[in-house]
């Protein structure tokens, strides 16, 4: 296992074996599998035949559990209120529309090899269903690249192969010579074969690191190659902890079992059971304007001023961050204390905290656009016993500063493909902005963490006349593709390998990366966040005529 903070060349890109081709066979004999992948064949064609393949082993095994809920092939779910159940929902036959009259509709499930029309739910309730059951993001150990930053004593050892360290080193754009405080353990032969010894190789690791930073923690970030050979990072790690005198925590921020953004929802959630317990309140000590407060959630220090300044203008003081700029500066957490999330994937997170550390959470909509900011400061004025005051008037003033950028969104339709876990809260901000939602794309949906945002959502889209948006888990991106192509938004909001294949359809495209980059929290940041939305639209309108038509005429061409 060697350290490094620069990287080789990534190891080139697999294809299907025939092997994995034979399991599935072996689940599902009924389904016609393609063969095995030869050269100069597609891998995204033998990927889109197994996303099929895939959904009949889902479905057999749901009919064998007796469950209740089709997850695929013609059904659909509906989300009440803050409940987690799938309820099955008679299909509605899909119906031949236009594009204006699709932006009135719901989606209905697209098959594969067909193209339909959506067809429309109008009954009030979120269209809710599973796919795939894939993760189709960005690989969840770039949490390393703001984190680092966050906690500015901290150091961060990726432990993985070439190929994880190439992506952070392109991802991250740090070169060598910048010395950043984090590096990658790479794997090598002797370590997956167990001709070495796991223990004494992270030991060297570490003692280094020590003696070159000297960093107040340690943290283990483990990747698929960590999951597949079953390295036991947390049986090192205390004994490690012990012999070094540094804490070391350790988070599986692995591709296999987390999306893009949860990277950092495992560390928080291993950084949650190291905060120290809040003492008891003694009974001469003064008496508290509300209970403790505690927000978890990383945001660069000048976003975090000004919600905390939105707070105070409430009477309410922020007892700590998770994380906090130092290591040591941990909150205190136990019975009484409340927390609040800051972003819609720290679901883990706010498990560890109410079930390990006995805290109240918050259940609030996340404080991203105008409408999301103030209904995350009511509820926590709500929580505390605190009647708000003057937010439906700072609500406005944020609204009122994006006019033009209002202008321009409303009547239009977007579409999310999912990436971020953001999908949900933008969504309700851009349908509280008059656009029309035709589908929410999402890696991974816990709807009991974001059943204040689905409730929103749904208030949002029936206030504003809007038709609900079908919300899917773990999309199949060759499906969503062709559901693009039929329903033609204005706008798709979509991971970077979809953006110029979208682009030479004629689709207008937005990176989902750079909301996760972008300070989009808040009221003060609502201008960025729509900048950020509208940059798309408002460049193709400043071309010139004949620019504006090239890529769509050849989209047509070649469709």
């Amino acid at each position: 296992m060697a350290m490094t903070f620069a990287v080789g060349i990534p190891a080139p890109g697999g294809r299907l074996s025939t092997g994995a081709v034979r399991q599935l066979a072996h689940a599902a004999p009924s389904v016609e599998l393609p063969p095995p992948a030869t050269r100069g064949e597609s891998i995204n064609a033998v990927f889109a035949g197994l996303s099929v393949a895939c959904a009949a082993v889902t479905l057999e095994r749901v009919h064998r559990r007796g469950a209740r809920t089709a997850l695929h092939a013609g059904s659909s779910g509906r989300l009440a209120g803050s409940q987690a159940s799938l309820v099955p929902v008679t299909p509605v036959p899909p119906t031949s529309t236009g594009k204006k009259a699709v932006a009135e509709t719901a989606i209905a499930t697209t098959d594969a090899s067909a193209s339909t029309a959506p067809a429309p739910v109008g009954d009030g309730a979120l269209a809710f269903e599973c796919e795939t059951g894939n993760y189709h993001t960005f690989c969840p150990i770039s949490c390393v690249s703001w984190l680092y930053q966050k906690i500015e004593d901290s150091f961060f050892l990726v432990v993985g192969t070439k190929t994880c360290g190439y992506f952070l080193q392109n991802a991250m754009g740090v070169m060598i010579f910048a010395e950043p405080r984090y590096a990658m353990a790479e794997l090598e032969e002797g370590d997956i074969s167990a001709q070495l010894n796991d223990y004494g190789e992270l030991r060297r690791l570490c003692k280094r690191i020590k003696e070159d930073r000297n960093p107040s923690v340690i943290v283990w970030i483990g990747t698929c190659t960590t999951e597949i050979i079953k390295m036991d990072m947390e049986g090192i790690a205390p004994k490690l902890e012990a012999e070094l005198g540094v804490p070391i925590v350790v988070a599986r921020a692995n591709g296999l079992d987390y999306a893009f953004t949860q990277g950092e929802d495992t560390v928080l959630a291993a950084m949650a059971a190291r905060c120290p317990e809040i003492p008891l309140a003694l009974p001469e000590a003064p008496k508290r304007a509300h209970a403790p407060l505690v927000i978890f959630g990383s945001l660069p220090d000048s976003v975090a001023a000004q919600l905390e300044i939105e707070l105070k203008k409430q009477g309410i003081t922020v007892d700590g961050w998770m994380p906090s700029s130092k290591y040591k500066d941990l909150p205190e957490v136990g019975e009484g204390v409340y927390v609040v999330g800051i972003n819609p994937f720290l679901s883990r997170t706010a498990a560890t905290l109410m079930r390990r550390r006995k805290c109240k959470l918050i259940n609030a909509p996340f404080p991203i656009g105008p409408d999301g900011t103030r209904a995350w400061i009511e509820a926590i004025c709500e929580a505390l016993g605190i009647e708000p005051k003057g937010l439906a008037e700072r609500e406005q003033q944020a609204w009122d500063s994006v006019k033009e950028y209002l202008e321009i969104l409303d009547g239009k339709s977007i579409f999310f493909m999912g990436d971020n876990l953001l999908e949900v809260s933008l969504a309700r901000c851009l349908a509280r902005a008059g656009m029309t939602v035709l589908e929410v794309g999402i890696p991974y949906m816990d709807a009991r963490y974001q059943a204040a945002e689905l409730a929103l959502l749904t208030k949002t889209c029936n206030e504003m006349g809007k038709p609900l948006p079908r919300i899917v888990e773990k999309p199949d991106n060759f499906m969503q593709v062709q559901r693009i192509k039929e329903l033609q938004p204005d706008l798709a909001i979509t991971g970077m390998a979809h953006a110029n294949p979208l682009e030479a359809r004629g689709i207008n495209t937005k990176w989902s990366v750079e909301f996760t980059f972008q300070q989009i929290h808040g009221f003060t940041n609502v201008r960025d966040l729509f900048e950020l939305v509208t940059k798309p639209l408002r460049r193709n309108k400043s071309l010139p005529s004949e620019w504006q038509t090239f890529v769509k005429s050849d989209a047509e061409l070649t469709a």
